[in-house]
């Protein structure tokens, strides 16, 4: 299990301080863990503690902690939402248009994909996978 320390810690081995701020975003972010969340709702959020918080630090630091890995970020129909990276194997995400929910897919079908570019004379360095729908409880509303 994550641990706000853990994050602290691979904050510091990649030359990064540890501001009240960036405590602050992965608070939110831990506790909305197994969701993606936007940038102005976590700004909503370290307000509450932080009121002078601007928008433009938050996008910051979540730039900086998707670039050391600690937090994913995938588009949204609304812009860019993210969450904090529980699962450090390789995985894809199903999630909810209605409440964000998040649930890890272990399961990979790139390989196939592979197989049909190979012939196209390019390399693949990454990719990600998110399926969108609602939820059991989303469902209902829809």
């Amino acid at each position: 299990m994550i641990d706000t320390k853990d994050l602290e810690e691979k904050i510091k081995l990649n030359g990064y301080k540890i501001t009240p701020q960036r405590k602050a975003i992965l608070k939110v972010l831990l506790n909305h863990k197994g969701h993606f969340l936007s940038a102005e709702k976590i700004h909503q959020n370290t307000c509450k503690t932080h009121p002078k918080l601007n928008i433009t630090t938050i996008y910051r630091n979540l730039e900086i902690l998707v670039n050391i890995n600690l937090v994913h970020k995938i588009q949204g129909d609304e812009g860019c939402l993210y969450s904090i990276i529980s699962n450090k194997t390789h995985h894809h995400h199903i999630i909810c248009k209605g409440c964000g929910k998040t649930e890890i897919i272990d399961f990979c079908p790139i390989q196939k994909f592979i197989d049909l570019i190979k012939d196209k004379n390019f390399t693949l360095t990454e990719h990600k996978i998110e399926l969108y729908g609602y939820c059991q409880k989303c469902k209902k509303n829809h």
